[in-house]
């Protein structure tokens, strides 16, 4: 019996998610979590061979979660699910080392599939998924201007920014001008839209 858990915020899809694995002999749902906070502690209590994590999870995403949850707990195997205009996120998933996607819009049948497969340890790729992630390079932002772009992008002001990171409002707006030159962006918006669907912030 392979023993998984699931984590999905949205209450639809994972009821949906569960009565299709409900139909499966071999597959059991042992615990779901709405929240990527949620998955390790979770995790080492019912100790699942597979997780299934959404990458956009309140709290912690769930690609933060999967991460820490390789390290925790090695010999859980992860799936994650991830839709089709989420290039960026696929290659910062590949980056932390998780070898398992489906896209949620994949056939009913193939979950159960992946699941299996996950479970024996093989890898589930969706080639056209990886292909449209390795279109993205490497992030050209340096650290400080990732930093001050992703709390521009959770609604910070420039003088806001500058106190926390302890810089000046001019340098701040400097570095956001850094962002959106390299982004290629039109302007801050612009470059944070970029930057995450890249998976850059």
């Amino acid at each position: 019996m392979i023993r998984v858990l699931l984590a999905e915020d949205m209450h639809m899809i994972r009821a949906a998610l569960i009565a299709l694995l409900r139909l499966e002999p071999d597959i059991d749902v042992v615990a779901q979590v709405t929240r990527g906070d949620e998955i390790v502690p979770t995790a080492m209590e019912v100790r699942p061979d597979v997780a299934i994590v959404d990458i956009d999870l309140p709290v912690v995403d769930g690609i933060t979660a999967a991460a820490e949850l390789r390290t925790r707990l090695p010999s859980c195997r992860i799936l994650v699910l991830t839709a089709m205009g989420q290039p960026g996120q696929v290659r910062r998933a590949l980056s932390v080392g998780i070898e398992a996607f489906l896209v949620k819009d994949a056939p009913g049948d193939r979950l159960a599939d992946a699941i299996r497969r996950t479970a024996a340890g093989l890898r589930v790729l969706d080639a056209d998924l990886v292909a449209s992630a390795m279109e993205y390079g490497e992030s050209p932002l340096t650290q400080r201007e990732r930093t001050v772009l992703d709390e521009a992008a959770r609604g910070a002001t420039a003088e806001e920014i500058a106190a926390r990171l302890h810089l000046s409002a001019g340098t701040v707006r400097n570095y956001l001008t850094g962002a959106i030159t390299k982004t290629g962006a039109k302007n801050k918006i612009d470059a944070i839209r970029i930057a995450q669907d890249a998976g850059w912030l």
